[in-house]
Formats: C-alpha cells, sequence, structure tokens
C-alpha cells in the first residue's frame, strides 16, 4: 500500500472489511471479512502500473458478493465482470487503488 489512510478506506468503506487487532501500527494493516484476511504493508515507493500485486478469493455466494459491491459502487475491473469462465469458474475481480487484482471466484462444477 502506497497510503495507509486510502488502502484502509477502500476494504473498510468500500468492500466492507473490518480491522483485525486493537494495536495500530504506522506502516502495516490487518483487515479481514469473514474467513479472508489480508495484511498490507507500507511501500510508498510503489507504482500502481507496475505493480503485479494479486489474490484469488474463493465463494460459495459470488452473484450475491458482485450485487453487493455493485450496490456500494465499487468499480469493477472492466476487462473482468461477473462471467463463467471455460475453466468452470464463475469470477469478476476488482483493482485497489494499489492496483492489487483482487479475483473472486466460485465453482460452477
Amino acid at each position: 500500500m502506497r497510503n495507509k489512510a486510502v488502502t484502509k478506506a477502500y476494504y473498510l468503506d468500500q468492500l466492507g472489511f473490518q480491522r483485525v487487532g486493537s494495536q495500530d501500527y504506522p506502516d502495516y494493516l490487518m483487515v479481514k471479512k469473514d474467513a479472508v484476511e489480508l495484511h498490507f504493508f507500507l511501500f510508498p515507493d510503489l507504482d500502481p502500473l507496475q505493480n503485479y500485486g494479486q489474490i484469488y478469493l474463493r465463494t460459495e455466494e459470488i452473484d450475491r458478493l458482485y450485487q453487493y459491491f455493485l450496490e456500494r459502487k465499487v468499480a469493477i475491473h472492466p476487462n473482468a465482470p461477473l462471467e463463467t469462465k471455460p475453466w468452470g469458474m464463475r469470477e469478476f475481480s476488482l483493482l485497489d487503488p494499489d492496483h492489487n487484482l483482487l479475483t473472486f471466484g466460485q465453482s460452477t462444477l
């Protein structure tokens, strides 16, 4: 993360995550949603256009999650709206403020 306040606002206010722990570390952020916990470290020199950070999150409620993000006006990656992929996964993706790619998927098999 380049800016802790921006990352924190995106994950908590837009995506619905919660802070983890009571200790606030200036260069570190921990958030969680359901069974997923994400950790971020401060990297102010990160060039978002050169960032290749990505995670894949499996869910059993992909349609509900997608609708939840749409209702909160979360920007869906323009090249990755919700769709069923040839490999049997129903997926969509987001880019966070630092261009970390978040792909959410549910098996259709």
